[in-house]
């Protein structure tokens, strides 16, 4: 487990797996769940793994995932209190939510 910022972070769909995954340094940190939805994805779980904490790896996870919801022509849906939370804080992606 890593307890330094990793320098290398990726973060990819796993569709499979229905959530987004972030990846330091090649190591599972973190993951985004999401049920996907007609023209829509209902982010349901934001999880940090135990070692990633406190390098802000969730909110590049969203940030990132988020972008790629844009990129698809797709609208978010953040069940997901930490979701919701950082839509909150970035207004530029207000754009996307669409509710339940």
């Amino acid at each position: 487990m890593a307890n330094h910022l990793p320098e290398n972070v990726a973060v990819v769909d796993s569709p499979d797996e229905q959530r987004y995954e972030i990846l330091a340094d090649g190591e599972l940190a973190g993951f985004a769940e999401y049920r996907p939805r007609p023209g829509r994805l209902v982010f349901t779980h934001t999880e940090t793994l135990p070692g990633f904490e406190g390098h802000g790896l969730a909110s590049r996870l969203i940030r990132d995932a988020l972008d790629d919801v844009r990129r698809r022509g797709l609208k978010a849906t953040p069940v997901c209190p930490f979701v919701r939370r950082f839509i909150e804080d970035h207004p530029e992606y207000a754009d996307l939510v669409a509710e339940q």
